[in-house]
């Protein structure tokens, strides 16, 4: 098991392997369908209220019921991945299959995708903290930025490699 804690360096990255089995601590932030492409807006106009260097977004809505990966292969999250990637975004959590065309934009942005196990009670016990940071007025779908300790998960692509 590798623990890595946020924010992500390129260093970081280097000594992991499709196949590793990681945990996350620190901050990661929460996005998906709704809040994803307006998040591309922000930083297409320089307007985002936090780093995204070396950070960690996780494809989850955020609930009373808890947070559980959604599938990344979504047009709206999908579409997103390259951008953020290549303005910082280190580790995609999510679940499903990615285009060809996504894995090679991870790979030049040195950025990996990560699944994690779609079990909402694990990784909810995992949230020390939340905080609603953008786009309040799509509820569960806003992002929120998440203090975590030792999210699960499992590297899916890197290196245009994949499990």
């Amino acid at each position: 098991m590798k623990h890595l804690t946020t924010p992500i360096t390129d260093e970081d990255l280097s000594n992991l392997n499709v196949g590793d089995k990681i945990t996350i601590s620190g901050t990661i932030y929460t996005g998906r369908d709704a809040a994803l492409p307006q998040l591309v807006e922000l930083i297409k106009v320089n307007e985002v209220p936090f780093d995204l260097n070396g950070s960690v977004i996780m494809h989850t809505a955020f609930s009373d019921a808890g947070i559980a990966p959604t599938t990344s292969s979504k047009v709206e999250i999908e579409s997103s991945i390259p951008f953020l990637s290549e303005n910082g975004v280190k580790i995609h959590i999510g679940k499903g299959l990615l285009s060809d065309e996504t894995i090679k934009e991870l790979d030049k942005n040195n950025s990996v995708f990560v699944i994690t196990p779609p079990v909402a009670a694990l990784l909810t016990s995992k949230v020390l903290e939340k905080k609603c940071v953008l786009f309040e007025n799509e509820g569960m779908e806003a992002m929120f930025e998440l203090k975590v300790e030792k999210i699960p998960g499992i590297v899916a692509i890197k290196n245009k490699k994949s499990i």
